[in-house]
């Protein structure tokens, strides 16, 4: 039997039935180890469960638990557990916690060892024996013996070290080892430990020494080592330096306290590695120094144009930001100092170190050249930050003015540049709370070198500057009557859109689309938006209106299909004036026909469509059947003799059959027929050959089609009118090539004749074909051999069809027999009554003594007094025979209501059961069985097929088990 005893408050000690200890913890249920104790020899049973006295006499189980049972055998006290064994007694108790450590410690187990131990120091361990008093103390115990345990453990990965072997090898076995150290003395925030003993410890090792301080970098750029000994930072500086790793090393120079840094020797190797980020950390945050680096980012700038015009942008922006760079922030108190310091910078009239022919203002010259974009946009955001910092605004004056002085008095920059700088003006006139005053003449100059005619180079980029100009809010700085003209003359189409829009000038706009090269084909988008989006007035919709008719000619030839969607959908009810003022719409509805695109889905008149139909049949006559079929505004005449003008056959032959003239269709189809049969009979050339033959199966299927449409309709004459002659057509080659050798093409010619045989007998009676085959003057000489094919092909296919037909009526009546089977097996099952009294009175059957009240016995199991029938109408006479209807099943709720079936069965007068719903409950399967029947059949109900009237003496006692349906007739 399993035993359970309390080791401690915390600790439960459970044994189970194959002698295996466990402990578990009694906040977690965490098991925290389970102990052999087989070599125990646990003593089970006792003389209370063996029944000594009465002389072993037990019952079985009692016996069964006795082999386990070891109630006396085990017993706990102060912490320990004692085991009683056949030879000897085990004490059990949980090791200390020093103890446990020193376990692994023996075992060469240092890492698990230093885990246990953490997991002490932070109060995360498990049944905990021998740690008492105040927590800091329990720390402070416990971290002595970590550092114990690092010394042994730094001590043996030196010792354990191979001797021999590649550098690889000794470094993998560091890499393992040394992450230890460090991360346990800084969890430990020893890092006078970490950086004194243990660093001396491993230095002793050169290839320990090296993986010590890469094992470093981690930590700093994570801020969990914010700073170490002069030494130590010296070596790792040498270390990375030897190594080549230049880019870790800036990586851990920005994340180290200043404090912990040679300055000299930091900026020595920053300098000498191109180091910038570095540098810039040790200038800004050592000696509060932000304009040195700019200083000498400068002077190196048209070595590393790209690198330090990106660097530069970003400090400046940091810098007048209140952020440093390249990470963390500046003191406030020295934000103020350090954007004025950065202002006056930038506004220098020259640098330090100028020659002779230095330009003014070299670093905003130089920031302006390499991305004018993004120095305005670092400008712009540090101007948001002005509010009443009266030394900022004039500041701000000051650089604007320089911008303009070296940017417009300027040869060297783009037009893009320029404009950036205008964009960037207009924006900050444009606020609100604006306090900058820019010269007006100079938006004047730039429109002017903006919009110089004389200048085709980069047209469209002069253009999109000038819009974003606009946009920006540079639109107040101009005069609209100047910048107008201006811009039709420098073909600049956008801009008299953007104008034209503001003044809500529509129509005009029409004119620059149309004008513009690159965007004429918008001008339907364009049209079609004002036309149909909400928004616009009425006058402005009718202006538009009135500038695209005017321009219809235009539109027309620019884009043909696009134009004719356009006038479908917004000029409907000007179509047909349109097309009588246009001397060019036959060139664009053939250019739409040739795109296979209808210009007129609409309701157009006769006139248009039958025109738009002729310029098809001239254009793209293969598509004109396609068209027919969609178009209804036409006149059939008319059309008729535009299709037959061009040859068209099948379009002909579409529009008289829509005419109703099925006769006439199929001559159309017919002669077409023929005479590529004809062509093919004088055909000598193997190449045109099959061309040909897939022209006639595909004109033969198109005429089969039609006889087939229309011969449902037709008597028996009109249709012998259509199928013998095609049949006719499709034997006359036969009939020549009869008298000489086979042609190459006959089988094809057969098959294709058997297609007809196999439609025209569905509507033709098989005698007649026959009758009409053998009548033929030729077949009629003794010549039926050359027929025999299609006469057996026709046999076979009657043959088949009669099998089909055979197999059908077999199916059916198989299925009918083995529902009539199911329904007689079903109503002739005896009746079972569910109870002996009656559902409604509730008394049994018997307790009347009438002579002429009749027991009612219904398929579902209910039983019923006629009479207590007869009073819920429950019961209807029909041609001299009673009908009745079980009242649970067929009433609507329990108070007596019949269902809205016994109403129309009543209204019925002898309607078919098949023709009663029934909203739900017992209906027998048998009735369900027999209704669905008399569904599929129309067979009329019987009364009694469904209920069973039984005639009782009074007295006499029968058993319902005898009385069954009869059997159905």
């Amino acid at each position: 039997m399993p035993s359970f005893q309390w080791i401690n408050s915390r600790t439960v000690v459970l044994l189970d039935s194959v002698e295996k200890l466990h402990v578990i913890d009694r906040q977690t249920q965490e098991e925290l180890e389970t102990v052999e104790i087989s070599e125990v020899q646990l003593v089970y049973n006792s003389s209370h469960f063996k029944s000594l006295a009465t002389g072993g006499n037990v019952s079985q189980a009692l016996a069964l638990v006795g082999e386990k049972a070891c109630y006396q055998s085990i017993s706990s006290c102060g912490g320990q557990i004692f085991y009683l064994g056949t030879k000897s007694v085990h004490v059990m108790m949980l090791r200390s916690w020093r103890e446990r450590v020193d376990h692994l410690l023996k075992q060469e187990c240092l890492t698990e060892a230093l885990a246990l131990a953490w997991s002490f120091h932070e109060g995360k361990a498990k049944a905990v024996v021998g740690l008492s008093g105040d927590a800091n103390k329990r720390k402070a115990v416990i971290a002595d013996r970590m550092v114990e345990i690092l010394f042994h453990y730094a001590e043996r990965t030196l010792k354990k070290c191979p001797d021999q072997g590649k550098i690889q090898v000794m470094e993998q076995h560091f890499q393992a080892m040394v992450p230890a150290i460090v991360d346990y003395c800084l969890l430990l925030q020893r890092t006078d430990l970490l950086f004194s003993q243990m660093y001396d410890k491993l230095s002793e090792n050169s290839v320990a020494k090296g993986v010590f301080l890469e094992c470093l970098e981690q930590y700093i750029l994570s801020d969990k080592l914010m700073g170490m000994t002069a030494q130590v930072m010296k070596d790792l500086l040498l270390h990375y330096q030897d190594k080549n790793l230049m880019e870790n090393m800036e990586a851990c120079i920005v994340h180290m306290d200043i404090t912990s840094l040679d300055i000299q020797q930091v900026v020595l190797l920053c300098w000498e590695n191109h180091l910038y980020d570095a540098m810039i950390y040790v200038y800004n945050s050592g000696m509060n120094d932000f304009i040195s680096p700019m200083e000498k980012t400068f002077s190196l700038f048209l070595d590393e144009e790209v690198v330090m015009g990106n660097k530069l942008l970003v400090y400046i922006s940091c810098c007048l930001a209140g952020r440093a760079y390249p990470l963390g922030d500046i003191p406030e108190d020295l934000v103020p100092l350090v954007k004025n310091q950065i202002f006056e910078f930038l506004i220098r009239l020259h640098s330090s170190e100028a020659s002779a022919d230095e330009e003014v203002y070299p670093y905003i010259r130089t920031l302006l050249h390499f991305d004018t974009r993004e120095f305005l946009n670092v400008l712009a955001l540090t101007f948001e930050d002005f509010k009443n910092d009266k030394q900022a605004v004039e500041y701000q004056q000051r650089i604007v003015d320089i911008l303009l002085k070296v940017m417009v008095e300027n040869s060297d920059f783009t037009p893009s540049q320029v404009g950036c700088l205008f964009t960037f003006l207009a924006r900050q006139l444009a606020k609100p709370n604006n306090t900058l005053f820019v010269n007006r003449t100079l938006f004047d100059q730039v429109l002017e070198f903006l919009c110089s005619p004389d200048d085709d180079s980069r047209h469209s980029e002069r253009q999109q500057v000038l819009l974003e100009l606009l946009q920006a809010g540079g639109i107040v700085q101009f005069e609209e009557n100047r910048l107008i003209p201006m811009a039709e003359k420098a073909e600049f189409y956008q801009i008299c859109e953007f104008m034209y829009e503001q003044e809500h000038l529509y129509d005009k706009i029409i004119d620059c689309y149309l004008r513009d090269p690159v965007r004429k084909e918008e001008v339907f988008n364009y049209i079609h938006n004002i036309l149909s989006i909400p928004g616009y007035s009425v006058e402005e919709k009718q202006s538009v209106w009135q500038k695209a008719m005017k321009h219809i000619k235009e539109l027309l030839l620019l884009s043909p299909c696009k134009a004719a969607d356009l006038i479908a959908t917004h000029f409907s009810d000007q179509i047909e004036g349109i097309i009588k003022n246009l001397q060019q719409f036959e060139i664009s509805v053939s250019v739409c026909s040739r795109e296979g695109i209808n210009p007129d889905m609409l309701q157009l008149s006769p006139c248009v469509t039958e025109q738009f139909i002729e310029l098809l049949c001239h254009y793209n006559p293969d598509q004109v059947l396609e068209t027919l079929q969609v178009l209804e505004f036409y006149r059939l005449e008319e059309t008729i003799q535009i299709t037959q003008k061009h040859l068209l056959h099948e379009a002909s032959s579409y529009l008289l059959e829509k005419k109703g003239d099925i006769h006439g269709a199929f001559q159309v189809m017919l002669e077409q027929l023929r005479s590529k049969l004809l062509m093919l009979t004088h055909e000598d050339e193997e190449s045109t050959e099959l061309p040909l033959l897939k022209d006639i199966e595909d004109t033969l299927m198109k005429t089969i089609a039609l006889c087939r449409r229309n011969s449902h309709n037709l008597n028996q004459q009109q249709r012998e009118a259509l199928w013998f002659p095609l049949l006719e057509a499709m034997m006359s080659p036969q009939k020549l090539s009869s008298s000489t050798a086979l042609c190459p093409y006959s089988e094809s010619l057969k098959s294709l004749t058997m297609q007809v045989l196999n439609n025209m007998a569905a509507f033709i009676a098989l005698p007649s074909i026959l009758q009409r085959i053998l009548q033929d003057p030729v077949y009629g000489k003794g010549k039926l051999g050359e027929i025999q094919g299609l006469v057996l092909g026709m046999l076979d296919t009657f043959n088949y069809e009669q099998t089909l037909l055979e197999t059908t009526t077999n199916l059916l009546n198989h299925d009918l027999h083995w529902s009539l089977c199911n329904l007689r097996a079903s109503i002739t099952r005896g009746l079972n009554p569910k109870q002996d009294y009656c559902c409604i009175c509730l008394q049994q059957y018997k307790r009347r003594q009438e002579t002429a009240d009749e027991i009612i016995v219904f398929s579902c199991g209910h039983l019923y007094h006629s009479l207590c029938l007869l009073s819920k109408e429950c019961g209807i006479e029909t041609k001299g025979q009673m009908r009745w209807t079980c009242y649970k099943c067929n009433s609507s709720n329990k108070g007596g209501k019949l269902c809205e079936n016994f109403s129309e069965l009543k209204k019925g007068n002898g309607t078919s059961l098949a023709q009663v719903r029934f909203s739900g409950g017992c209906i027998p399967a048998c009735y369900k069985a027999e209704l669905s029947l008399l569904v599929l059949y129309r067979f009329t109900s019987r009364p009694g097929r469904y209920w069973r009237v039984f005639n009782l003496p009074s007295q006499e006692t029968r058993s319902f088990v005898q009385l069954l349906h009869p059997s159905p007739t």
